[in-house]
């Protein structure tokens, strides 16, 4: 079973109507994930960034094409230069920047992003245990190539779960669950707007 998402079960959905619609959304994503990425909430162990958060949400309601442009276009911003990332400064930025210790992560915000909008595309979006289930699936995704490109960086002797996955877990894990309710709220919102 195909069903829309979000992105496309609001507003246009055909002509240039929609290439507007989808530049604009394009556009509001990336400025999204920049400003998500500096949101930093304190906590045990290490602090909250809402930048998977947000990663999470747009891959879900954008869908696995419009979902992987925006993403790309959030990592070409940052490759310019541009100061978008959570740990990027004046002084570390770029290509740099995205070639460090994030570089792994940044590649697995691209294929959680895909996974996330295909399985929003067979509803899997519009109830709470489906979509923390899709949301687990897309964490591990990210995960994944984050803790391969840790060891690969900082030599597999070193402790990469320390560093990259223990004390990200707890925060994760009040992310997805933020997410897991929003999501199919949003899709309530939608039927009730349209009854």
């Amino acid at each position: 079973m195909n069903a829309n998402v979000l992105a496309e079960a609001i507003g246009p959905r055909e002509g240039t109507a929609l290439r507007v619609k989808q530049v604009a959304l394009v556009a509001l994503g990336i400025v999204a994930l920049a400003i998500a990425a500096k949101i930093k909430i304190p906590m045990w162990p290490v602090p909250i960034t809402m930048g998977t958060f947000a990663v999470l949400t747009i891959g879900t309601a954008y869908g696995a094409r419009l979902g992987l442009v925006t993403m790309l276009g959030y990592l070409l911003v940052g490759a310019l230069g541009f100061d978008v990332f959570a740990g990027s400064t004046a002084e570390k930025f770029g290509v740099t920047y995205m070639m460090g210790g994030t570089g792994g992560y940044l590649v697995g915000y691209l294929l959680a992003t895909v996974l996330l909008g295909v399985l929003a595309a067979r509803g899997w979006d519009r109830s709470v245990g489906m979509m923390a289930l899709a949301l687990v699936l897309a964490n591990v995704v990210i995960y994944a190539p984050g803790l391969l490109w840790l060891g690969q960086l900082y030599g597999w002797d070193k402790p990469i779960l320390e560093w990259g996955l223990t004390p990200f877990l707890l925060g994760d894990a009040i992310k997805l669950g933020l997410a897991a309710l929003l999501i199919p709220a949003l899709w309530k919102l939608v039927g009730d707007a349209r009854t």
